[in-house]
């Protein structure tokens, strides 16, 4: 049941806002590591202010965060990034923080076309198209009139496609809350818990000659397929019995390898190669143990040349710890409540198998989980794309939500 007061928020809900505010956001290209970062934070800022809300938007001490001991990585070169949080009611600490980021992995689609109540384009789901939800839901709230007795606070973060630099600093910064929901795209689902991952890079050693005497030499390549056999080992064994909240996945905790390079003529046996890829974390697994447990089976190969000339292993870029809601907090309920009174079934309660900035938020102490708008098989896609019935929908459940935890 929704009461007065939330039926006038709900009626103050402007479509055709969200999804202008949807284009404009997704027509800036902030691809991470470009100058289009800071534009569409300052976007962001300028659009929270006129919405009345209080900005503090901020150029990040990138060297001073970087050498933080908890800095949880960046795998692109900055010159300047941008922080950028609006409060909106209140006094005190927010009652809930919406969270969304705002830079995009490459891709060159960013025209934000429309077609059959269907938004494509790179960041339409991942995840602009929660952010302008999260826009549409201030706005809904500022419309009605409502006063809010708590502070409710918008975090538009940057780099969170490569390790979380923005939701890090925002934090660092000072600002936090009783409660968040970030606004990644769920595909319906409520999701209290992310797994982790970690991005690792390995030097397999071999021994060179001509080709034509391959005998007197050790290929990196064939060695690199031993190593590839125990990395397959390792990824069942730590598949075997999946935490409760991901056994809907039949990888709960992928290993894939992305890249590999060796060689340099033809004719040469190849005596270096380097693989990087990506290591699924288990939740509640702390990542030193996760590290240690990858690289143990590595050096554990059965195999006379790796024995005596062993496989380096490192650990280059973001890293993403796994993160999960608190059992029994009032949030998942409130969350899947608010779903419900505004008009879509009771949500399946499930966790995923990727990194976010969740870690980040869970890590401080905040209790926080994801839903929003689109389908992460999308995201990063050649094909990504909203439907923005599913946008509009979530700004009516954040609005919904927001009213109910901040009063």
């Amino acid at each position: 049941m929704t009461s007065e007061a939330e039926r006038a928020v709900l009626a103050a809900i402007d479509d055709e806002r969200i999804i202008a505010d949807l284009r404009d956001l997704v027509q800036i290209p902030s691809v991470d590591g470009t100058a289009s970062e800071s534009v569409v934070q300052a976007w962001c800022a300028e659009r929270l202010g006129a919405l009345g809300a209080s900005v503090d938007h901020w150029r990040l001490d990138l060297e001073a965060l970087t050498s933080d001991p908890e800095f949880p990585g960046m795998e692109v070169e900055r010159d300047e990034a941008w922080g950028c949080v609006g409060l909106l009611g209140g006094d005190g600490t927010p009652g809930l923080i919406f969270n969304g980021h705002v830079d995009v992995v490459p891709g060159d689609a960013f025209d934000a076309r429309i077609e059959d109540g269907v938004m494509w384009g790179r960041g339409t789901c991942d995840m602009k198209g929660g952010v302008a939800a999260i826009l549409g839901a201030v706005a809904a709230i500022v419309a009605s009139g409502i006063r809010l007795r708590k502070p409710l606070a918008v975090h538009t973060v940057i780099g969170e496609e490569d390790g979380g630099l923005g939701a890090f600093a925002t934090l660092r910064r000072g600002h936090r809350g009783e409660a968040c929901l970030i606004a990644e795209p769920t595909a319906g689902a409520v999701i209290p818990a992310n797994a982790g991952s970690l991005t690792f890079r390995l030097e397999v050693p071999g021994l060179a000659t001509h080709g034509s005497t391959r005998s007197r030499g050790v290929s990196a390549i064939e060695k690199f397929t031993v190593v590839q056999n125990a990395l397959q080992e390792l990824e069942a064994k730590r598949n075997q019995d999946p935490h409760p909240l991901l056994t809907h996945l039949d990888l709960a905790n992928p290993l894939s390898v992305g890249t590999i390079s060796a060689g340099d003529w033809a004719s040469t046996v190849p005596d270096h190669l380097i693989a990087q890829g990506r290591y699924g974390v288990r939740l509640g697994e702390p990542l030193d143990e996760a590290r240690k447990v990858f690289e143990d089976a590595v050096a554990g190969i059965d195999d006379e040349w790796l024995r005596d000339h062993p496989v380096k292993v490192t650990w280059p870029g973001g890293a993403f710890a796994s993160g999960v809601l608190p059992d029994g907090d009032p949030l998942l309920t409130d969350t899947v409540q608010t779903v419900i009174d505004s008009g879509r079934p009771a949500p399946e309660v499930r966790g995923a198998p990727y990194g976010s900035d969740l870690r980040l938020y869970a890590a401080a102490g905040i209790p926080t989980l994801q839903y929003g708008p689109g389908d992460v098989r999308y995201a990063h896609a050649a094909d990504e794309h909203v439907v923005l019935a599913d946008v509009l929908h979530a700004a009516r459940t954040y609005a919904l939500l927001a009213v109910r935890r901040c009063g």
